[in-house]
This record gives C-alpha cells, sequence and structure tokens, in this order.
C-alpha cells in the first residue's frame, strides 16, 4: 500500500499496543516501524532494475524481519525514551506489530509480499489497489479523532478501535467483491466461447468497483473490465503474446528473471528497434483506453552478452481526463 496508508495503519496499531502508557509517542513509533519495511524500494539507486524487482517486498515483508528487527528497535527505543519508564520488551512488542502488519496488509495488493521469506512464497491476494481512499481515509479519520484525546481518556482508544475495525472490515469486504468480480469474468468467457488457461482479477486504480481480467489463452491474453454498474456483457481485448519476438533471447537468464516475476504474465512488444517487455499483472496506465501503455514495461538493451532491462518511465498524459475516463467507466457500460 501507499506510505500514508502504512503509517496510518503503523500509527493505530502503535496506539494499541502501547497508547495508554505513552500517549502519541506511541503512534509516532508505530508510524516508524509501518515505513520502515518499504525502505527496501531505495534497492533501486543501488542495484539494476530486475534485482530491484526482486527485492521489493521481499526479506523486509516478512516474518522473519519483523522478528529479528522488533529487538533491535525496541531497544534503540528504549535508550531514547528512557523517561517512559517502558522496557525494552514492550517497545520491541509495539515494533513487531508495526513491522508485521505492513506486509500483512501488502499482501492483500496485486504485487504481494514474500511473508514466508526465505520460502519463495509470494502471498497476494489482489483485492485492493495500492491507493485506495475508502481504506485510508475512514482509517485516517478515526486515528486523529483518537489522537487528540488524551491518553487517559477512554474514548482515545474507542475511536482508534473503531478505525482498526472499519478497515480490517473493508479489506474483508474486498475479498468477496473479488470473488464475485471473478465469477463474473469466468462466466462472460464461458458465455462467449472463449478458451482459456488460466484467469487473473484484480481492482483498478483508487476503487473496488471496477475489476480487470487477464485470461491467457492459446496466443494472446485476453483483457476485459467488469463494473458492479455493468449493464452489458463484458468485452475482451485480445492482445498477442508476440512471445517468439524474443527468439532465443528467451533463455538469456536476464529475460528468464522477468519471466519468472512475472508469472508468465506478459507480452513482448517492439518499438524503434528495440523489444519491450510488458508485464501485464498491473494493467494499462489508462483502463478506459485499449491504446494506453502498460503500467510496467521494460526495455531489453543488448549488454556485454546478456540483456539489461530498463524500466520505460510512465508517462500517463493527462491525469485528469484518466481520472475522468476511470470514473466513466466505473458508473458501467
Amino acid at each position: 500500500m501507499d506510505s500514508l496508508t502504512q503509517i496510518v495503519l503503523g500509527a493505530a496499531v502503535g496506539e494499541a499496543v502501547l497508547g495508554r502508557k505513552v500517549g502519541n509517542k506511541a503512534m509516532l513509533y508505530g508510524a516508524i516501524a509501518g515505513t520502515i519495511p518499504d525502505l527496501d524500494a531505495l534497492a533501486g539507486n543501488f542495484t539494476d532494475t530486475i534485482t530491484a524487482i526482486e527485492v521489493h517486498r521481499g526479506f523486509s515483508h516478512s516474518i522473519v524481519f519483523a522478528v529479528l528487527a522488533a529487538p533491535v528497535f525496541g531497544y534503540l527505543i528504549s535508550r531514547i525514551e528512557r523517561k517512559s519508564g517502558l522496557g525494552w520488551k514492550d517497545w520491541s512488542w509495539l515494533m513487531f506489530w508495526g513491522l508485521f502488519t505492513h506486509p500483512i496488509l501488502d499482501s492483500f495488493t496485486t504485487w504481494g509480499t514474500q511473508l514466508f521469506w526465505p520460502l519463495d512464497i509470494r502471498l497476494a491476494f489482489k483485492s485492493i489497489f495500492v491507493i485506495d481512499p475508502l481504506y485510508t481515509l475512514p482509517f485516517l479519520t478515526f486515528l486523529i479523532l483518537a489522537m487528540r484525546r488524551k491518553k487517559e481518556d477512554p474514548k482515545r482508544a474507542k475511536f482508534n478501535r473503531f478505525g482498526l475495525i472499519v478497515s480490517t472490515g473493508y479489506l474483508m469486504l474486498t475479498l468477496v467483491l473479488k470473488f464475485t468480480a471473478h465469477q463474473q469474468f469466468k462466466e462472460s468467457l464461458e458465455q462467449q466461447g472463449m478458451f482459456y488457461s488460466r484467469l487473473d482479477t484484480r481492482p483498478t486504480p483508487l476503487n473496488t468497483i471496477l475489476w480487470a481480467a487477464n485470461a491467457e489463452a492459446e496466443n494472446d491474453f485476453l483483457i476485459g473490465y467488469y463494473s458492479f454498474f455493468d449493464e452489458e456483457m463484458i468485452r475482451f481485448e485480445a492482445v498477442p503474446k508476440n512471445w517468439h519476438y524474443l527468439g532465443s533471447l528467451k533463455k538469456d537468464k536476464n529475460v528468464q528473471r522477468l519471466i519468472e516475476i512475472s508469472k508468465g504474465w506478459y507480452t513482448i512488444s517492439e518499438k524503434d528497434g528495440f523489444l519491450y517487455f510488458n508485464d501485464l499483472r498491473f494493467g494499462k496506465l489508462n483502463p478506459s483506453d485499449e491504446d494506453s501503455n502498460f503500467a510496467f514495461s521494460y526495455k531489453l538493451i543488448p549488454e556485454g552478452g546478456t540483456i539489461r532491462a530498463e524500466e520505460e518511465p510512465k508517462s500517463p498524459g493527462d491525469g485528469k481526463q484518466i481520472l475522468l475516463d476511470l470514473w466513466e467507466r466505473i458508473k458501467g457500460n
């Protein structure tokens, strides 16, 4: 999830653990704990693109990291907050829950997390977009209401608890919405006589009303969108795989790494003499525009006998228009 959401979650968890004892400082250190796992994004500044992708939401988003890091940060905080009267175990408990709930929330997104690292399992329920106002804003509102109360005030804990209940309830609701949308895609494909080997569904940006699907056919990927306000049958766009464009490059170790990262949900395109690896799992920049670029596309550059991948900069164009188009599509077809 986005940084603000993780800060809010971390602060709420910190309040739940130590709020009655240290007040807003529990929120502060909880927010810090909720931020720490995403520092793995800095890897992109020190390594190549593919390695940065592999590292993201890896070790720092695991149970192992939470268990190992919590006592370290707990000890440091106990030295800083000596006047609080709390020991390192109390602060370690707060940090553990802040570090642990971060990847739990991220596991509901499309990218997912390696929660069980070092096992090669990426947990991704794909039921919520990385930025979802319906999850974050009510949660933030109750957190602010709690923050404004004194630590001894029983309403402080009630506001914080209610925020946790509402946000968790919405998260559970996204699973129900995903299941329902998935069934709609499945039925529509069958009704239209479209044969596919596997089906992947996810919410579109900023909402859980409009859903996207990738269905793998023999030579194409079928991409469709479904809103709960739709009245017409889902229309699927066939996007050629073009895997043959790779030729012998498909055996390149870096290309193989990209294929593994994408779980086989990819197409190859050609532009200006270069091949591009398009990761389909995150859809297009503008779901309402068939000609829109994919959110994650990598230029394959021959270099030193191997292939170097370079992420294409995102150029969504008129952001306001994209949001308007998205809103129109959410309202139904």
